[in-house]
């Protein structure tokens, strides 16, 4: 089993950066592959970034392409997404997943963490 825990979420302003973290215990390591999602209200859970734990290869959502930065320090089992230019519309509850590679769905997830981009 793996656990997760989000932090760094907030408010700020349109423009701005924030830097999400995801600490990571348990069974993790180059089989799994580590994820961002977001939901905000009235909408429903939508994928924002990936990353492979062991080679760190990354997709994301079209939505934050280029805004968005996911990447990972092995050495810390922490997992971030560093958001820049954030614009009203990514205000939502963001949640680390991880899931074992070529799974077909996310196993474990965070409790997420607030973030509130103010116009």
């Amino acid at each position: 089993q793996v656990q997760l825990v989000e932090s760094g979420g907030g408010l700020v302003q349109a423009g701005g950066s924030l830097r999400l973290s995801c600490a990571a215990s348990g069974r993790t390591g180059s089989s799994y592959l580590m994820g961002w999602f977001r939901q905000a209200p009235g909408k429903e859970r939508e994928f924002v970034a990936q990353i492979n734990w062991g080679g760190g290869i990354t997709s994301y959502a079209s939505s934050v392409k280029g805004r968005f930065t996911i990447s990972r320090d092995n050495a810390k089992n922490t997992v971030y997404l560093q958001m820049n230019s954030l614009k009203p519309e990514d205000t939502a509850v963001y949640l680390c997943a991880a899931k074992v590679l070529f799974a077909s769905t996310w196993t474990n997830w965070g409790q997420g963490t607030q973030v509130t981009v103010s116009s």
